[in-house]
């Protein structure tokens, strides 16, 4: 994986391996076809493929930077800085209603509307409607019970996951392809920027 610059120059991003032994999820393969599955806090035994347990992978060589929680909403669920600070704020400190998350982040309330819309249909706020002492009904924003929101946001990574794991299935085998009907020529260096999925 190539290295990402930071914020600071004299910081390098710490890479890590998958270790089986104390990893937070497992990894597992299929041992007749090319079938690999995630597992995240199993405690029985291992998942099946073809009727088989799968075997658990050990020998992953790939190291990889890991996300932070940030980077993977904005990556998996599309939400710009933006988004992801008016999604934090309400769960922070909702309910609110547009007006208060746009005066709290100093952000302008269309936009604020419109990312907690946003947030609301991906299943990560909710909205009510709230009496107004002086009269009339405001929509506020609250964040959703916490194992919904676990859920939610796990298949919506896993859906995202998925996607990418299909992207980079079907850019090898387009790239196998150009190999097997090319064999004397090298893979263009232009490649994997003319890929369309």
């Amino acid at each position: 994986m190539p290295k990402r610059e930071t914020d600071h120059p004299e910081e390098t991003p710490r890479e890590v391996q998958y270790d089986p032994e104390s990893s937070r999820y497992d990894l597992f393969a299929c041992s007749d076809c090319d079938n690999v599955v995630l597992a995240i806090g199993r405690d029985d035994p291992p998942m099946s493929c073809h009727g088989e347990p799968m075997e658990r992978i050990t020998d992953v060589e790939m190291s990889v930077k890991p996300p932070d929680v940030k980077e993977v909403l904005l990556d998996a669920f599309g939400l710009p800085k933006a988004g992801l600070d008016i999604c934090l704020c309400v769960i922070g400190e909702g309910p609110l209603s547009a007006n208060e998350v746009a005066e709290s982040l100093g952000y302008d309330r269309s936009t604020v509307t419109r990312y907690l819309n946003t947030l609301v249909d991906l299943g990560l706020l909710q909205r009510s409607e709230l009496n107004r002492e002086q009269g009339g009904v405001i929509n506020v924003y609250h964040s959703v019970d916490l194992e919904r929101m676990r859920r939610e946001t796990l298949i919506g990574f896993y859906v995202w996951a998925g996607e990418a794991a299909s992207l980079i299935e079907a850019a090898n085998l387009t790239k196998q392809d150009y190999l097997d009907e090319n064999p004397d020529r090298d893979l263009p260096d232009v490649f994997w920027e003319s890929f369309e999925a």
